[in-house]
Order: C-alpha cells, then sequence, then structure tokens
C-alpha cells in the first residue's frame, strides 16, 4: 500500500508548496527527502524528479509573470505621474528616479541633445556620487550615449571598459570610472523620428540586461519623451503669455520713458539729468562717459573720476553692432553721431535687461548723443572766445591791456588780480582732454604752442603739484606742470607764462616726468632759470641752519664747508689749511650733516651748498 501512496503523497506535497508561493529549495527538497526515505523504487522516484522539475518551471513562470505584472503596474502609475507633471525638470527627474527603481539599478541618468551644438549633456541623475561624470558631454557618436542619440537606438554593454562597439574618449571613460560604473543600458527618448536625449540605467558591477528589460527601460523612455514634450509645450505657453503681459506692461514703460526724456531735453536738460531719469526708469546706476573714457555725469551719489571700467574690446563691439553689450557686471551702449564716437554709457546692477529695458537704454544713448553734441557746439562756442583771449593775452599783452582787461571780465575773469600761471605737458596726449580735465582748477584754460595753458589761484609750486597728479589720474598718462607767478595784468601774465614753458623743461630735462613745480622748487637750477630770482631767499633756504648755529654759537662751520669743497672734499688738506685738528674737521663736518641732513654731500645737494656759499660770500662782501 505505501508503495503506491508514496508518490501520490509527494506529488500532492509539491502541488501544496507550488500553490502557496514556496521557495526553490522548499520545492527540491520534497524529491531530496523522498530519495532519502527510500520507500520509492526507482520508477517513483523518476516520475517524481521529473514533476519536481516541473514544479520549479511553473513557479519560476510564475514570479516572472509576477514580476511582469510589478512592472506594467510600475509603468503605468509612471506614465500617470508624468501625465501630472507639468514643469520639465519636475518631469525629468521623475523619470530617472523611476528608471532606477523599475530596473533595480546604482545610476539613472538622463542626458538631453543639443542640435546647435551636435553634443549630449547629462541633465539630471539619480544614484550618482561622482561631479566629473555628472558634468560629461558626450559628442554624437562618442561613448554609448552618444550612439544611442546618433542612431536612435538602444545599446547595452555589461563590461563598459572592453566594449569596442562604440567610441571611447578620455573625458567620458574618466567620468564613468569616476563613478564606478562597469554595466550600461542606454535607450533613447524620442518623440517620433526626432531624438530628445538617452536614458540611462547603469551598475557598477558587471550584468546582462535583458530583453525584458531593455523592452522595459525604452517603455519608460516612450512615456517620458511624450510627458517631457507635452510639459515643455506648456512651459512654453506659459511663457508666451507671461511675456506677452510683460510686454504690455513694457510698452507702457517705454512710453513713459519716452515722453520724459523728449520732456527733458526740450527743457534744456544736461547730462546728469539723463542718467538720473534712465536709472529710475531702468532702476539701476547710469553712468555716462566720454570717447576717452572719463567720466562726464552718474547717477551714483559719489563716483570716483576713474577711466570706464570695462575693456576697450565691449565698447568696439556696442559701436559696430549698435546695440548695448553685457560685460561681466554692467551693460555698455555706445554714444554715437553717425560714425564718430561721442562716449558710452554703462549701466550697473541690471545683470539681467530683457529686450524691452535694452532697447531703453540703446534710446538713452541716443538722447545723450543729441546732449553731446549741443554742448559741444556751446564749449566750442566758448573755448573760441577764451582761447582767442588767452592767445592775446600771451603773445601780445602790451597792444591793448585795456581791451584784455575788459574781455576778461565779459567773461567773469579779473586778469588784474594775481594769477597763478600753469603750463601742462602731456606726451602722446589729447591736449583738449587735458585741458577739458585741468578746467576745474582754473579761471582761464586753453591750448597755446602746443601746451594746455592755465590761469588758477593760489600758491604756484602747490598748484602744479596737485594739477599734475590730478591730470595723470584723469587721462592715465603722465602729466608735466610748470608753474610761475603770481602775476597780475596781461604783461605780468606774458612774463610767468614764459618761465612756466621754461620750467617745464627743466622738469622733463631733470627727467621728472609726470611731476608738477615752480622755478621755486628746482633749487639752485630755478635761481639760474628763473626770471625774478630771490638768490638771498635760495642761501637761507640751502644754509639757513648752518648760518644761525654758527650765529648763536660763534662757531666757524660755513668756513670749514668753504675750505672743505675748495680743497677737494680731502681732511688732511683742510685741517692744514684751518690750521686745527683733523679731528675738529671731522666733527664741524658732522654737526653740519646733523643740520642739512646725512646727504649733504651728495652731488646734487653738494653742489646747491657749494653755489649758496658762493652767493653769501658775495652778499657779505656787498
Amino acid at each position: 500500500m505505501t508503495a503506491v501512496t508514496a508518490p501520490s503523497d509527494a506529488l500532492r506535497r509539491l502541488l501544496d508548496l507550488l500553490a502557496s508561493g514556496a521557495s526553490t529549495e522548499q520545492l527540491a527538497h520534497v524529491v531530496v527527502a523522498a530519495r532519502a526515505e527510500g520507500d520509492l523504487d526507482a520508477a517513483d522516484l523518476a516520475a517524481l524528479a521529473s514533476a519536481g522539475e516541473l514544479a520549479l518551471r511553473i513557479r519560476e513562470t510564475l514570479a516572472e509573470h509576477r514580476r511582469r505584472e510589478a512592472r506594467l503596474t510600475a509603468l503605468f502609475e509612471t506614465a500617470s505621474e508624468l501625465a501630472a507633471l507639468s514643469d520639465p525638470d519636475t518631469v525629468l527627474r521623475s523619470i530617472v528616479r523611476r528608471a532606477r527603481a523599475l530596473l533595480g539599478v546604482d545610476v539613472s541618468y538622463l542626458s538631453l541633445n543639443d542640435e546647435a551644438e551636435g553634443k549630449t549633456y547629462i541633465r539630471v541623475s539619480d544614484g550618482s556620487v561622482s561631479a566629473e561624470f555628472q558634468q560629461i558631454v558626450l559628442g554624437m557618436g562618442e561613448g554609448l550615449g552618444g550612439l544611442v542619440a546618433q542612431t536612435a537606438r538602444p545599446y547595452a554593454t555589461s563590461d563598459y571598459f572592453n566594449d569596442d562597439r562604440f567610441k571611447h574618449t578620455r573625458p567620458i571613460d574618466s567620468g564613468v570610472e569616476d563613478e564606478g560604473l562597469t554595466a550600461i543600458l542606454g535607450v533613447p527618448l524620442a518623440i517620433g523620428p526626432k531624438v530628445l536625449g538617452v536614458l540611462f540605467a547603469s551598475d557598477r558591477a558587471a550584468r546582462e540586461f535583458s530583453a525584458d528589460e531593455v523592452a522595459l527601460l525604452s517603455s519608460l523612455a516612450d512615456h517620458a519623451a511624450i510627458a517631457l514634450d507635452s510639459a515643455n509645450l506648456l512651459d512654453q505657453t506659459r511663457r508666451a503669455v507671461a511675456e506677452l503681459n510683460e510686454a504690455n506692461a513694457t510698452m507702457e514703460r517705454a512710453e513713459d520713458a519716452h515722453d520724459r526724456l523728449t520732456d527733458l531735453v526740450l527743457r534744456g536738460g544736461d547730462l546728469p539729468d539723463v542718467a538720473d531719469a534712465v536709472a529710475a526708469v531702468l532702476h539701476g546706476e547710469l553712468t555716462v562717459y566720454d570717447a576717452d573714457g572719463t567720466l562726464l555725469a552718474s547717477s551714483a551719489a559719489a563716483v570716483a573720476l576713474d577711466p570706464a571700467p570695462f575693456d576697450q574690446d565691449v565698447l568696439a563691439t556696442a559701436r559696430t553692432t549698435g546695440r548695448a553689450v553685457s560685460t561681466k557686471d554692467n551693460w555698455v551702449c555706445a554714444v554715437q553721431a553717425g560714425p564718430e564716437l561721442l562716449g558710452c554709457l554703462v549701466l550697473a546692477g541690471r545683470p539681467g535687461l530683457g529686450d524691452p529695458d535694452r532697447r531703453l537704454f540703446e534710446r538713452a544713448g541716443v538722447v545723450t548723443a543729441l546732449l553731446l553734441m549741443l554742448r559741444r557746439s556751446v564749449v566750442r562756442a566758448e573755448d573760441e572766445v577764451r582761447g582767442e583771449l588767452l592767445t592775446d593775452l600771451l603773445t601780445a599783452p602790451g597792444r591793448n591791456p585795456r581791451a584784455l582787461l575788459a574781455r576778461g571780465r565779459r567773461l567773469g575773469i579779473d586778469l588784474s588780480a594775481p594769477h597763478a600761471v600753469l603750463v601742462a605737458h602731456a606726451d602722446g596726449g589729447s591736449r583738449r582732454r587735458v585741458a577739458s580735465a585741468a578746467a576745474r582748477h582754473a579761471t582761464l584754460v586753453g591750448v597755446h604752442a602746443e601746451e594746455v595753458v592755465l590761469l588758477a589761484t593760489g600758491d604756484p609750486d602747490e598748484l602744479a603739484r596737485r594739477v599734475a597728479a590730478d591730470l595723470g589720474s584723469a587721462t592715465g598718462r603722465p602729466v608735466t606742470v610748470g608753474a610761475a607767478g603770481p602775476a597780475g595784468g596781461p604783461s605780468a601774465i606774458a612774463e610767468a607764462h614764459a618761465e612756466a614753458a621754461r620750467c617745464v623743461r627743466a622738469l622733463l630735462a631733470l627727467g621728472r616726468t609726470g611731476e608738477g613745480a615752480a622755478m621755486a622748487g628746482l633749487g639752485f637750477l630755478g635761481q639760474l632759470l628763473g626770471d625774478r630770482a630771490d638768490l638771498d631767499a635760495f642761501v637761507r633756504r640751502t644754509l639757513g641752519p648752518v648760518l644761525d648755529y654758527d650765529e648763536r654759537r660763534g662757531t666757524e662751520l660755513v668756513a670749514t664747508l668753504r675750505a672743505y669743497f675748495a680743497n677737494g672734499s680731502q681732511l688732511a688738506r683742510t685741517k692744514d689749511v684751518l690750521h686745527v685738528h683733523v679731528n675738529t674737521v671731522v666733527q664741524r663736518l658732522e654737526r653740519v650733516a646733523s643740520l642739512l641732513g646725512e646727504d649733504w654731500q651728495v652731488p646734487d645737494r653738494a653742489l646747491e651748498i657749494q653755489l649758496a656759499l658762493r652767493l653769501h660770500r658775495l652778499g657779505s662782501s656787498r
């Protein structure tokens, strides 16, 4: 009886286990246990083993059906989720997250094609830990992804680095290696014949992707492409509506700005008014520069008189295209009158500038050009009058002094009052630009004999130093300034101009380019070159401390200095002439050094001292 019922009991047990979803090990154990018990003959064991194999196949088929059902359910859920999304970035993130979950891979990512550049860029990823991998750029046909993007066909590899079916490149391989990927599956993300990008599933270990997995990822990619395309269309529609609304608003702003600028010009407004008005409309800071980069006006509270803060290539581009050009921090618009460059506008505080605001900015350039042309006409008329006065004042001061004084009064200048006369020289520089920058220091300024001439009030030496420094900063090149005066009246002013011109030539000859000084600031050279040399003042300025010391103490430091220089600066000969011990000479010279400074024997200084000693002796003998 046992031999008959045992096989049926074993078969029933297999069916019960199969129905309950038992594991592969549990099913196999039934056959193993029957063999171990030894109650079945060989035929029954063979039949039971065959039934066990069949049960295992049935179990695997049922498991595969369940997996397919789960994947289909997940695919339908994904499709529903994607259909509900409207933001393209959200759609992309959802796609790669679902792909990673459905295929159970380590990393999933998605690349989008750039048709203009012929490249595909990794846009989003899930599970990636390598920054280098996330920044990979694939050319069409490069790497597995580039091949998928080019052919619109899925490709899979179980061992990326040993697969020669696609083109390997150093940047791509380096990124894949940094991420640690080995197995990669890529399927096209396409709408009809157009490939939008590639969807990837990848593992860090070797893995064969089955046909079902390829089909599953392809189905996900198809749904994702439709959802992405719909999201892009919806996003474009939203942007179009927003742009239409913005266009209506900006049109009203443009009309208002046009009315304000027109009214400003008709009321006789100037460049600061334009800068303030445009800055208020564009919500930024507007600065106006001339063609040389000198600041003309600004809406900012305080702006340094620095050259224009942008590369000249930017201005050249704006000039060529006739459009505003964006730099890293600013917008630049050329101000032109036909082919002539008059200057430029710089807008700060607005890194993003829409087309309507950009056109408004460019329109401000046209208004600025109009104002600059008007200003030029006025300035030229004034310059002609002032230039003629300056020329007559310096070339023919004695012809009709009263007429010169009267012409000065009509321009608001009292030529009879004491004025310092300055002559400014700039190598290779624009004299008109130098004169424009110098105007704020001068009562009268103009160009005469190829140099810029200024009449100003104040100490000539101090004025020369300050004006030289300021003009050098404003023009970006060294400006040398000579000064003379003060002088009042046409003849005295003309004489002071001649002395200031000699002072400039002396500064240049001495290698003091870019400095400013009057004759008094040139030491003994000033005494030799000046028309009104004050020899006593020179002696006092050079030897004063030594003279005072001798007078107070009854010493002979001046006599010692004369003997020292007369004997070729030799101590032995000096002590013989003075009939004193050499130590006495040394001590006296040390005292001189303490009074005049340790550099008193430097050649230039020693020459001044010797000249002062001779002048002092001449003065004493008078």
